[in-house]
Formats: structure tokens, sequence, C-alpha cells
């Protein structure tokens, strides 16, 4: 398998307005993602808010992705179960399914001790040959998985990647000095991402992309060339958006940036609620600034 790179989009997952699954607006939002240059897609991650949907509702997301897509680029899905057994048994369906691989969380709600969180993680590998992203968000999740705790994990061979969300950049250094490049390092905190890249990420899992899809693959683009400075002034100017990956609501901030940009609708839910009152209307202004502000890409090119 080729080492996966680039950016890999987390992409929404769109709703009726009666809270029903909108599997056409899907594929719609992920075919523009794909025109826009993205290297990957991220389905049922947080932002395409997994663990609100029903087991056959997650198959058939799984499903109209891999459709779309077709082949054209690497599609992962997010595995955010409650228990081992069932993380396993979504692991086979999804390999059956004939997605590309796994971006695997501890099990939700239960905080998991380490040997409880690496068991985990080697009883759902051992389920399928996917290859396997381990995504570490110990500010989301509670579940920190260490810099140490990777040691455990170098023999299982189809654990690939990291994911790398701790918002602690020196993991990076660190992962890289004992591992060398045993994992693929992926940035998965988008108002760090610039940073994450410069210490050795060469992926970047981003919710921001869905709203900024080509401005997010120049900046991408650039960082992996070395041209820090064209990379930072692209990234000075996403910042005050890429600030909205790192709060509570931070899917519906991003749902309602895709529907300002006529990306996707803004639903989401429940116990999600859309927007309202100064949060909707700061999200609403920072897009439209953005949107007016936006650099040219153009004499940014890279070859």
């Amino acid at each position: 398998m080729k080492p996966w790179s680039g950016v890999f989009p987390a992409s929404t997952t769109q709703f009726e307005t009666d809270e029903g699954l909108n599997l056409p607006a899907t594929q719609k939002v992920v075919e523009r993602l794909l025109q826009d240059g993205v290297h990957g897609i991220i389905c049922m991650g947080t932002v395409g808010e997994n663990c609100s949907l029903a087991a056959a509702e997650k198959r058939a997301v799984m499903s109209a992705v891999k459709e779309v897509v077709a082949g054209r680029v690497p599609v992962l899905v997010g595995v955010a179960e409650y228990t081992t057994r069932l993380a396993c048994d979504f692991a086979r369906d999804a390999e059956k399914i004939g997605v590309d691989g796994l971006m695997v969380l501890p099990g939700m709600v239960y905080k998991s001790s380490p040997r409880e969180t690496l068991q985990h993680f080697r009883t759902v590998a051992g389920s399928t040959s996917l290859p396997i992203m381990i995504y570490n968000n110990p500010v989301s999740y509670t579940v920190d998985v260490t810099v140490e705790m990777f040691a455990e994990l170098t023999a299982v061979k189809n654990i690939v990647a990291i994911k790398e969300s701790s918002e602690d950049t020196r993991r990076l250094t660190d992962l890289r000095n004992a591992y060398g490049d045993r994992f693929t390092l992926f940035a998965g905190v988008d108002d760090i991402v610039l940073e994450s890249l410069m210490l050795g990420a060469t992926g970047w899992v981003s919710g921001l992309t869905s709203v900024f899809p080509r401005e997010s693959v120049a900046l991408y683009n650039l960082a992996i060339a070395g041209r820090y400075r064209e990379a930072l002034d692209i990234y000075r100017w996403f910042m005050p958006l890429l600030h909205l990956d790192t709060i509570p609501t931070l899917v519906q901030c991003i749902k309602l940036a895709e529907q300002v940009m006529g990306r996707g609708s803004e639903m989401v839910r429940a116990p999600r609620l859309r927007l309202e009152g100064a949060e909707r209307a700061e999200v609403e202004r920072l897009v439209q600034h953005a949107a007016a502000n936006r650099p040219s890409l153009a004499a940014r090119a890279v070859a």
C-alpha cells in the first residue's frame, strides 16, 4: 500500500430538514471536494456525525461515499463504536463494502485505561486486513494514546498511521524520534496544521477543508514543498476559521460555513442544534470575510 498523504477532509453527512439521511446530498459534498483537488476522504469522522447515526445508516453512508469516489482517492471511514465487538463488526462490514481504510477511535463513552485502549486497537486491527489510522484526540474523547503506548502497536502490521489531535505539537517530533517512519503522521487539528506539517506530518485530516478546499490543498502543497513564507500567508488568512475546528460546536460551525459557501446544508441531528444568535452571526461573518478576501492561488502554484 502506498502511504497515505495529503489533505483528507472529514466530510459532512448531509440531512434533510426532518433529520433524515440525505445520501445524494452527501455524495454531492464529496464530489465537489474531489473536484477541488483533495487527496483523500474521511467519511463519518466527528464532523460526519458518526455517533449520531444508526448502524444501518453508517453502512449506507459508507457505501454511498465509496460509490461516488469510485477509486479516485483513498476513502477512510471512522470507527467510533461503544464496544470492541461492535467496532470489529463495523470493521468487517467496511472491508466487505470496499473502503480503503479505517480511522479507529478508542471505545466511545467509557474512559479506557492504557491496557484496555491498546487491547481495543489490537482486536479491531485483528478483525480486518484494512489499513488503520489511529485517531488520538484526548481533548474531545478523554483517552490519550501516548507516544509510549504506540510502542506496543508497532508489531500490528495494519496499523499504519496516526491522526494526532492532542494539540501538543511536540508529540509529532517525539513520535518521529521514537518510531522513525513506522507510522504515517497526520495533523488532526486545523489551527496547528502548518506547525504540524513543518514537524513531520505528511497528511492533514481537516474539518475546514470542507469549506475552502482549494486553499487547504494549496496550503498543504506549499508546506510540503518547504515554501513556508507563502504557506503562512494562506494560513493567516485561514486562521480565524480554523479556530472553529477546536470548539464544542465545531460540527455546527463547519456545516453552517459549508451552507454559506453553497457547499452543503447546516442541518445537524439532535441533540446538536443549528447555531443561533451571536454565535451564528459570528460564523457567518468569518466565512463572508474569508470569501471576500481569498488569497490568490495562481502565484503560489506548486508543480
